[in-house]
């Protein structure tokens, strides 16, 4: 069986499809995985043949119309959200035509994309295969599929149809206790952490003498993106006078690292180092989330976006995080949550919880069978 899995444009992307798509080649059958050009080399580093499907990245489709007008961030929060869908709906417009040129030429039997990969259902239409959509976090605003295909009226039209065709398969790596309500009839897999490796050092993984706090913004921080974010985050954190690690790429490391003491600061992969912390101090962003959850940490979540605020909350109600919003994340706040999350075990007991829950899911092995199923 041939299947071809459709990523986004950023790591985090990749890797919350990399753990099933593993698994196929390991099952015997031929995967390719689709994305930008920008994430070919983290396909290829995650062990998969990659094919890029549109030359532009993420940050393009962003900041620039389907008419080649420049576009602005809005400030609203509900803008926000809505900004963001109509941006992958451009990415999946642009994305289309090499996607069904690929499929055409190598005839794949099923197509697996990411949860905003809006391409995917478009594309297994044309070519008359199954569509799986694949979760790669705890949850998407469910507007962003209707903003998406408001500015894919085009590629809609081309396919006889109004709305994106619906999928024959929703696999969710979301713990059950956390998914939304509401959220539709899924088939459920455990989450596997994935990142860029490298040579680890014993500090990666083994615990220290006293207690560690992980803080860190992403794969994507670079001088022009998110550092003042991780910069700030870090100089607060750093009052706590705990161990701390900051996990940015090595190209910022000694800037956002300057003045703070007891710091190590670089690309650290998070599935060996995140188990060895006290406590995750991050952007909320779902990959980051879904790693402290998987090793059993808990977290406190500032979300540098609107749309990660429900994803936190339903973290914050279950027990394993605290949330300072933005505009409330002064460092006396910051230290504050810290020290309450540090002291009181229960954030620990609860994210130990939410673990074992993780544990109990079906692994992508097991769910390699329900993709032979729609073919068969």
């Amino acid at each position: 069986m041939r299947i071809l899995f459709l990523a986004g444009g950023s790591p985090a992307t990749v890797f919350g499809l990399a753990p099933l798509a593993t698994a196929a080649r390991n099952a015997g059958h031929q995967v390719f995985m689709a994305a930008t050009s920008e994430m070919m080399p983290v396909v290829n580093g995650a062990g998969l043949p990659g094919i890029s499907v549109t030359p532009h990245s993420i940050r393009d489709f962003m900041t620039t119309g389907r008419q080649g007008e420049p576009l602005q961030w809005p400030a609203d929060p509900q803008d926000h959200i809505l900004f963001i869908g109509r941006g992958f709906g451009r990415m999946a417009a642009d994305s289309l035509p090499a996607l069904i040129e690929l499929g055409r030429a190598w005839k794949p039997d099923v197509l697996v994309g990411g949860m905003l990969c809006f391409a995917a259902p478009l594309a297994a239409a044309r070519l008359g295969i199954p569509y799986v959509r694949h979760a790669w976090d705890t949850g998407e605003p469910p507007e962003v599929d209707g903003a998406a295909e408001s500015v894919m009226g085009p590629e809609l039209a081309a396919a006889g149809l109004t709305r994106l065709p619906g999928h024959d398969l929703y696999i969710d790596i979301c713990p059950p206790s956390l998914r939304p309500a509401g959220a539709p009839e899924a088939l459920p897999m455990r989450f596997v952490p994935g990142n860029g490796q490298r040579e680890l050092e014993p500090w990666m993984y083994t615990r220290p003498s006293r207690p560690r706090v992980l803080v860190t913004a992403g794969s994507r921080v670079s001088r022009h993106q998110y550092f003042d974010y991780v910069r700030g985050l870090a100089e607060k954190v750093s009052a706590l006078g705990t161990e701390l690690l900051v996990a940015v790429p090595d190209e910022v490391a000694g800037e956002v690292a300057a003045g703070l003491p007891d710091v190590r600061a670089g690309w650290m992969p998070l599935d060996v180092v995140t188990p060895t912390c006290d406590l995750v101090v991050h952007h909320a962003g779902g990959g980051t989330a879904l790693a402290a959850m998987n090793a059993g940490v808990p977290q406190l979540l500032i979300p540098n976006m609107p749309k990660l605020v429900a994803p936190s909350l339903r973290l914050v109600e279950y027990g394993a995080a605290l949330m300072a919003e933005d505009g409330e994340d002064s460092r006396d706040t910051v230290v504050a949550l810290c020290e309450k999350i540090l002291g009181d075990p229960s954030y620990r007991e609860r994210s130990r919880e939410l673990a074992r829950e993780i544990r109990d899911m079906p692994l992508p092995a097991q769910t390699v069978g329900a993709l032979e199923g729609l073919v068969a």
